[in-house]
């Protein structure tokens, strides 16, 4: 039986998403057995263990080095002390890494892959190299572009470029160019042009059954609004979230209508904010026809979430790749963005360039870019129906085939 390594980076929910999305598609083109050990931490781990609670033997905990948490995304400052001490319970980074790669090396060495796609472990492509064994990373950064305020980062670029470069090929999880999202994100070298793929991008292929509407549908029908999405591990969620609260005590918005999605699976966080100033449940607003100004909602059905998206005027988001993909190729809607980090500057920037969306820096911004967006939507609808034409929906079934041809030329 063939064996497959998958390892997941466990910063942030994009790469957990994208290796679900590929893995249900492997079966549909690898025609011999195989089985599939996952390898991630934190939340990463946590949801595996949850979703194939009956593999546990294949699903293994490696702790990967990741940034240290600040208030707004990973803290800089933090993470660069990490290199030499300990940190908010995690051990000095030269030791994570060595432990990091013992283990690794451990699980290669026991189960002999036939196959690793590695969706932000740089590890596991110098483990796979140095074996001989095929690897795929799938990634939508290589060298991302940096801004004055981080420069001082650009010697790691250098040295991540370089063990992403180790990988048998490179899948990059977005359209071919000049419909690369992540353009200013990859920067690619000439000497890993001949491994690189445009697969497309990794979104939701299954279909949503359509089942009786929710409140929360029935709620926000016939109603002009903004969807604000939080995303990303806690820090990130927490910072978007901060910033939002920002804006929403802007004059500007005192009329303009939004659902928060807080990526959350709490229903505590569910309630109706209504132009009265009073709290409800979403089912007593939809019950007493409450005139609603805000709705927090702490995690969305598929179902609802779809709903949401087609009948919102924009989205705002913090420039998430993943989540940019599904709104403005799936759904040819304007994005707002509110950047956390330059990979996020980068996606935005590359939006509003092509009129899709408005880079938000500061909290002003955000009410002008909604206001321009309004005003010029037209415009806007334009570019996104050209650009949702040429948007690759299909990454995980084409990665899929890659990883089906990896094993066929092994053999």
């Amino acid at each position: 039986m063939l064996k497959i390594g998958e390892f997941i980076y466990p910063w942030g929910s994009g790469h957990y998403s994208r290796m679900m999305r590929l893995n249900e598609a492997l079966g549909d083109h690898i025609k011999d057995k195989f089985e599939v050990h996952f390898s991630s931490k934190d939340h990463v781990y946590e949801k595996l263990l949850k979703k194939f609670p009956d593999q546990k033997e294949r699903i293994h905990e490696i702790l990967m080095p990741t940034p240290i948490d600040g208030k707004f995304g990973p803290s800089v400052s933090m993470s660069l002390m990490n290199i030499l001490l300990p940190v908010s319970n995690n051990p000095p980074l030269i030791k994570q890494i060595v432990s990091y790669l013992r283990e690794e090396r451990k699980l290669y060495d026991n189960e002999k892959f036939d196959l690793v796609i590695n969706d932000g472990d740089m590890g596991s492509n110098i483990l796979a190299n140095n074996r001989n064994v095929p690897s795929l990373f799938v990634t939508n950064q290589f060298r991302p572009k940096l801004y004055n305020s981080r420069s001082y980062l650009y010697p790691s670029l250098i040295f991540v470029a370089k063990q992403i470069a180790k990988a048998s090929k490179i899948l990059v999880a977005d359209s071919p160019p000049p419909y690369t999202m992540c353009e200013y994100n990859l920067n690619f070298t000439e000497e890993v042009k001949e491994k690189i793929t445009y697969v497309g991008h990794f979104t939701n292929s299954k279909r949503i059954k359509n089942e009786e509407s929710s409140d929360l549908e029935k709620l926000v029908k016939d109603n002009e609004f903004g969807y604000w999405m939080r995303t990303g591990n806690k820090s990130t969620n927490d910072g978007t979230g901060q910033r939002y609260e920002e804006v929403f005590h802007q004059h500007e918005m005192k009329e303009e209508k939004r659902i928060v999605s807080h990526a959350r699976n709490d229903s505590n966080i569910d309630s109706v904010l209504g132009k009265d100033g009073e709290r409800y449940s979403i089912s007593e607003a939809f019950d007493k026809k409450i005139d609603w100004m805000q709705i927090d909602v702490g995690y969305l059905s598929e179902q609802e979430k779809d709903v949401i998206l087609d009948l919102c005027k924009y989205a705002v988001v913090n420039g998430s790749h993943t989540v940019m993909g599904e709104i403005m190729g799936g759904k040819s809607k304007p994005i707002i963005g509110i950047p956390i980090y330059d990979e996020h500057t980068n996606n935005i920037k590359w939006a509003e360039e092509k009129n899709l969306g408005v880079l938000a820096i500061k909290t002003s911004q955000v009410t002008y870019g909604i206001s321009r967006i309004k005003e010029n939507y037209d415009s806007f609808k334009d570019n996104l129906n050209e650009f949702s034409r040429n948007f690759v929906p299909n990454g995980a079934e084409n990665s899929a085939k890659i990883a089906a041809l990896s094993i066929e030329e092994k053999k």
